[in-house]
């Protein structure tokens, strides 16, 4: 079993990928309770594994894949930054320490982003990894950049390219979210992601030459 995991407004949207059976989308309110089911390897857009500062390579070199859509993926995340309610405190820090501020889509993702760290350990990390959607894409796609995500074009590529994929009951899935709370690209964006698990042997990963570890001996890599 596979797991795709990406973020959305209430919670996670999972796709849940079995060889002998169509996908499968739950809705998941907290991150714990992905363990509540065996699964062999699952792949989630946050990052794991957080520098005290600096940017992250792995973001970086995501960055110089995506070329014009380089903003796709946000910098700036630090374990430290997990500790601030309030984006203006951690914004101060930050510029203080080492002068990269935090932008307001980054501080968005802090809740999620700490929900996580304080689950994961080395040992979950050889099973629950870090992706990112747009890379993932983007390879999917021959390496071409894609339209943005929520207009009628980006949409439509990125279904098309997981009807490539297998993923024959895509239309069933994304009806499965009115009501959830879940948007199109969300579910799009767990999908690839499940892909991308399914395909790890095979996928791309970030950096290419391995960053240290942070100060919980997490690996700071993207898969895609």
């Amino acid at each position: 079993m596979f797991v795709g995991i990406d973020g959305y407004r209430k919670g996670w949207v999972a796709i849940w990928l079995d060889e002998h059976k169509e996908p499968e989308i739950t809705f998941l309110r907290t991150i714990d309770e992905l363990f509540a089911r065996p699964f062999r390897r699952a792949m989630i857009d946050i990052p794991i594994g957080l520098p005290e500062s600096g940017y992250r390579s792995c973001d970086k070199e995501g960055r110089e894949y995506l070329g014009q859509n380089w903003s796709r993926v946000f910098t700036g995340a630090r374990r430290p930054l997990l500790s601030y309610k309030r984006r203006e405190d951690a914004h101060t820090w930050a510029k203080a320490h080492d002068g990269k501020g935090v932008s307001c889509q980054l501080f968005c993702l802090m809740e999620k982003i700490k929900q996580v760290d304080d689950v994961i350990t080395c040992e979950r990390q050889k099973k629950l990894r870090e992706t990112h959607p747009e890379l993932a894409f983007q390879r999917l796609n021959g390496g071409r950049p894609l339209p943005k995500k929520r207009s009628p074009e980006g949409l439509n590529v990125r279904r098309q390219l997981l009807l490539k994929k297998g993923f024959s009951s895509i239309d069933e899935l994304l009806a499965r979210r009115i009501g959830e709370g879940a948007k199109a690209d969300d579910v799009l964006d767990a999908c690839v992601c499940a892909i991308v698990g399914k395909e790890a042997s095979i996928a791309n990963r970030f950096p290419r030459k391995p960053q240290e570890p942070d100060s919980k001996g997490l690996k700071m890599e993207i898969w895609f």
